[in-house]
């Protein structure tokens, strides 16, 4: 048996030097070996057929979101849609849904390729979906937040308010204000 299993493993990289090597080849390009294993132990601690993949479970594991818990949070608050629907953590994914998450002030945009529980690397996660998120907006078109001089002290509460107007914040103040007044 073990010869079997020894054929089996020779019989590949033996096989690259033989006119049979080309027809492979011609083929499409094979990734690199690390990331083709990594591959493969993800389809292997993927669900079997018939099982599924909880929405919550497959955004941490894809890398969309950085804990399994944020991903949570986010199903929690309506921050995760799957073909136009909110949905709750344990919502059960398909291949070729569509998944909407908003994180970070960002919306990302997926087609499921392929199922999986185990967070992997960043190659193989780009793998296991299409993304057709907008592109992010360009960096100038952030407002910088305002920047203080080293050793200027503590700010003074009518630099505070600077700020705050500076950032768009000023709204909230006044909401948080009239939140503590009221009985």
């Amino acid at each position: 048996m073990a010869s079997e299993h020894d054929e089996g493993r020779n019989g590949g990289s033996a096989g690259t030097g033989t006119g049979d090597g080309g027809a492979a080849t011609s083929q499409a390009p094979l990734p690199d070996p690390k990331t083709a294993a990594a591959i493969a132990a993800a389809e292997a601690a993927g669900p079997q057929s018939g099982e599924s993949v909880r929405v919550d479970s497959w955004i941490w594991a894809v890398r969309l979101i950085k804990t399994r818990s944020l991903g949570a949070t986010a199903c929690r608050g309506g921050h995760v849609r799957v073909n136009g629907e909110r949905v709750k953590p344990a919502y059960s994914l398909r291949v070729g849904d569509e998944v909407r998450l908003r994180h970070e002030g960002r919306e990302r945009v997926v087609v499921v390729k392929r199922l999986i529980r185990k967070r992997v690397g960043a190659p193989v996660a780009a793998q296991c979906y299409l993304d057709n998120s907008p592109p992010p907006p360009p960096r100038e078109a952030v407002a910088p937040a305002g920047v203080r001089d080293r050793g200027t002290g503590r700010p003074t509460k009518r630099d505070r308010r600077e700020l705050e107007r500076l950032r768009g914040l000023e709204g909230l103040n006044r909401a948080r204000k009239d939140a503590q007044t009221r009985p």
